[in-house]
């Protein structure tokens, strides 16, 4: 029971972290336009040798 007492706070601190690392990616335009990263890799115009 007292390992609650270390537990519960541990994962509250790393929820709020996780949360903070998500508002971080949100406002930076990290997740801005996820579609166009799929397609840039078949849009690529190799220049063989």
């Amino acid at each position: 029971m007292d390992i609650l007492y270390l537990l519960i706070p541990f994962s509250v601190v790393l929820v709020l972290l996780i949360l903070a690392v998500f508002g971080w990616a949100v406002n930076s335009g990290q997740l801005e336009d996820l579609s166009r990263e799929g397609e840039r890799i078949l849009l690529d115009e190799d220049q063989g040798p």
